[in-house]
């Protein structure tokens, strides 16, 4: 049995992608996931997961995927995937990004704060997280579960683990402060109740929780931010949207450079084996389809396209695993020293 830990990135609706990998992780039965680190959507597929394998185990776990993205618009109508077959994503996601109600409801999310909705303001997110079966996330059975927030106040990162997994927790991991209201925890260590915004911009996901030396070495990073662009951002679409990418990946960046500095510490004996832990570092990626989308289709969840990044994730997964499923518990696949020279 093959055991690895599971780092799934935030990233809105493009979060159906990692919906796709998991799905494809779940065929492969001598595979066993033993952790999972999750922020915004990675932390609802997540706690999907997790609820899922405690309840019925690998097809549990497929069902609570299926019903998780039902409900954010996935397959509503799996006809409309169909009319649109020979549609791109990039043609979606264009129109979309130019289309006149998003233009003014993406204005509308720069001038006004979503304190100035008073008793009209609605998270649409929580009719999504209320359907979990919490009992099931925070379970001592199955992976463990983190998901990450960042506190407003502070500007650090916190972990919710265990019990502390809540439909707040989840709802603070996925708060866009343009969009929604901060979510209000309180902190036992700092014995006061602190406002939280989306987990991205501290954690993105939050790796640092899986190098306990009761997890596997294995960290299998779901990315679903692009790390490259090649072309200039010229309008202000494409730099808003570059801008958003670039915040969202900083602290995965941070992370890995830490991860390959240990390891280049370790290889050439400056650290004892023992002193830190040995990561193995994977990802799971589809740079070319992500670079085709943009901020619009993260935060309006367009059946279409989410079918298609479903459909995305299992292929890319299955490609990862049949070039390096051999590789987990061997060595890394993902080049640290050349993403970091």
């Amino acid at each position: 049995m093959k055991k690895i830990n599971l780092a799934l990135q935030g990233g809105g609706a493009h979060g159906a992608f990692t919906w796709g990998v998991l799905d494809r992780l779940l065929d492969e039965e001598d595979i066993e996931v033993a952790a999972i680190t999750g922020t915004s959507a990675g932390a609802l597929n997540g706690a999907a997961f997790k609820a899922g394998m405690v309840h019925a185990g690998r097809e549990g776990a497929r069902a609570q995927l299926d019903g998780l993205w039902k409900r954010m618009g996935a397959i509503g109508d799996m006809r409309m995937a169909n009319w649109f077959r020979g549609v791109e994503p990039a043609q979606i996601a264009q129109a979309m990004e130019y289309s006149v109600p998003y233009s003014i409801g993406d204005a509308l999310s720069r001038m006004v704060s979503p304190y100035a909705y008073g008793p009209f303001y609605s998270n649409p997110l929580e009719s999504v997280v209320d359907r979990f079966n919490f009992n099931e996330v925070c379970a001592d059975q199955g992976p463990s579960l983190f998901v990450c927030a960042t506190c407003v106040r502070s500007g650090k990162i916190r972990i919710f683990t265990g019990d502390e997994i809540s439909t707040d927790a989840i709802l603070a991991s996925a708060c866009l402060p343009s969009l929604f209201k901060a979510v209000e925890i309180y902190d036992p260590a700092t014995e006061r109740t602190e406002a939280y915004w989306d987990g991205g911009y501290t954690g993105n996901p939050a790796l640092y929780p899986l190098f306990d030396a009761a997890l596997p070495e294995d960290v299998v990073i779901v990315n679903i931010n692009p790390l490259e662009r090649d072309e200039l951002p010229v309008t202000p679409q494409q730099i808003q949207n570059r801008i958003n990418e670039i915040s969202f990946n900083s602290s995965l960046f941070r992370e890995l450079r830490a991860i390959n500095f240990v390891q280049r510490l370790l290889e050439d004996g400056k650290l004892k084996p023992g002193e830190m832990s040995r990561v193995l570092v994977h990802m799971i990626a589809d740079n070319e389809l992500m670079n085709s989308l943009s901020v619009a289709t993260k935060t309006v969840p367009n059946p279409v396209i989410l079918h298609k990044l479903k459909i995305a994730g299992r292929e890319a997964a299955d490609g990862f695993l049949s070039r390096h499923k051999d590789d987990l518990g061997q060595t890394s696949t993902l080049d640290l020293p050349a993403m970091f020279g």
